[in-house]
């Protein structure tokens, strides 16, 4: 088994080195070289002006509007009795998130599959108390050391000491004040930036959090003993998936730790492209692990799955290559999808190697050193778990978007009106200030700071 060495997203085989510290990946970008991303070029409806992550060809479904703004009426029907809909109506909820969750409601979404607006409401004040305080020198010097490394080819992490990476630092330095043990691993801050691009400050650490301890839990944690486990899990699974290519993976001796690390541990996030990791998380915030899991058994069933495939990787170093630079066909969003729906790995099958695996681990090295909260499969598991009360899931006031470029036809929600043809929805707090949000027709810049002569928000289109 590969060596873990001690400390937070370190790993090696022999020797100390660092969990894909300079940022490179297959969809990665080196930041130390492209640190900043010039201003005048054209922003893709993602949000990226360059980079491997940049929207290209037809690497995207493309939704018609009038499916999506149904789907987004659906959405709002759901978020606005969402306890009902999980005790009674979860599979709509599970297959509304394989089709994909509506670009403007996808932030208040994993809101609420994730618990985290629950986990928000029941403490009250919580981060803003950790956002006052300083933060271990040890840790913030590593997080700010970071910052540049995360997406510096979107438009909210470009510019050094912008408002994205400011926002990046509060939530990972309040993370390691709410979990001073486990303190701060470079792996957090690729979920902390994916979030942060769909939901301000205060949700996003509230959404990692849930992430960190019911979705993930032990992954950040000193030695990184669960993302072992889980490896081994992997690796056992893959032999009933794609048998030759577990049976390739054995014969060199290539161990799970080497190629799925940084696959599990930012759920994807610098390896896949853009429409493909939103997609994937979608489902992965509904349905919990399993969906982290099949993703990676897809991905090596399809580069590793047939006799023909297996002639272009002879030996060890050429398998790692492949595993490295995963070819565009097989992330490409629709075929993913389709993939990852239609493999039959259930929670049970998870638990059941996991059992396994851990009676394995403890005869070979003993107990494990970290003791992490049992696992939660997805948003339904969390909720049984911790029964949120009305109050705790009620919906702050929202953003109202007018729009000349439909018809003035308006949808009315208790929380939500919505003017012609742009759909945004946001819950209206402090701690955004400036923001990129996608619309079907391109972002809209908010600045709380500016109100428009009506005394709403004022909102800006980018042209």
């Amino acid at each position: 088994m590969a060596k873990i060495e001690p400390g937070n997203g370190l790993v090696s085989r022999d020797s100390k080195a660092e969990l894909r510290d300079n940022g490179t990946s297959s969809h990665g970008s080196d930041p130390e070289t492209n640190g900043g991303v010039p201003g005048d070029k054209q922003a893709d409806k993602y949000g990226f002006t360059g980079g491997a992550q940049q929207l290209r060809g037809e690497s995207a479904v493309q939704i018609p509007t009038e499916v999506l703004r149904q789907r987004e009426a659906k959405w709002l029907e759901m978020l606005n009795s969402w306890d009902k809909w999980m005790a009674k109506k979860h599979k709509k909820v599970k297959e509304r998130c394989q089709k994909g969750v509506p670009p403007s409601l996808r932030g208040r979404a994993w809101l609420y599959l994730t618990g985290g607006k629950v986990r928000r409401e029941q403490n009250q004040g919580k981060f803003q108390a950790l956002d006052n305080q300083p933060g271990d020198p040890k840790w913030v010097d590593i997080i700010e050391r970071d910052l540049h490394r995360q997406f510096p080819f979107h438009e909210m992490f470009a510019a050094r000491g912008g408002h994205g990476q400011q926002d990046l630092l509060r939530v990972l330095k309040a993370y390691t004040l709410h979990r001073p043990e486990e303190g701060y691993c470079q792996a957090q801050a690729p979920i902390a930036a994916v979030l942060l691009m769909h939901m301000p400050a205060e949700d996003a650490f509230w959404v990692l959090v849930q992430i960190c301890e019911k979705y993930l839990p032990g992954y950040y944690s000193t030695g990184l003993e669960a993302i072992q486990l889980d490896g081994e899990i992997l690796y056992a699974l893959l032999r009933r998936v794609s048998p030759a290519a577990h049976r390739h993976l054995k014969k060199h001796k290539l161990e799970p730790i080497l190629y799925m690390t940084e696959w599990f541990m930012c759920a994807f996030s610098r390896t896949l492209p853009w429409a493909s990791v939103l997609r994937v998380w979608d489902m992965f915030l509904c349905e919990g692990v399993k969906i982290i899991f099949r993703v990676g058994l897809v991905l090596l069933k399809s580069m590793l799955g047939s006799q023909e495939k297996l002639k272009a990787c002879q030996g060890l170093y050429e398998t790692m290559e492949l595993l490295r630079a995963v070819r565009p066909q097989y992330m490409q969003e629709a075929f993913l999808v389709h993939e990852i729906i239609e493999l039959e790995v259930s929670e049970k099958d998870i638990e059941r190697e996991h059992h396994a695996q851990l009676r394995r681990w403890k005869e070979t090295h003993g107990d494990l050193h970290c003791k992490s909260p049992p696992r939660m499969h997805g948003a339904k598991a969390i909720m049984a778990a911790e029964p949120p009360s009305r109050q705790d899931l009620r919906q702050m006031p929202t953003i109202i978007v007018e729009s000349s470029l439909a018809p003035q036809t308006a949808v009315t929600t208790p929380e939500l009106r919505v003017i012609g043809a742009s759909l945004l929805t946001f819950e209206l707090r402090p701690a955004a200030c400036l923001r990129w949000f996608p619309t079907l027709e391109g972002a809209v810049r908010l600045s709380h700071s500016r109100s428009s002569s009506s005394g709403r928000p004022c909102c800006e289109r980018k042209n």
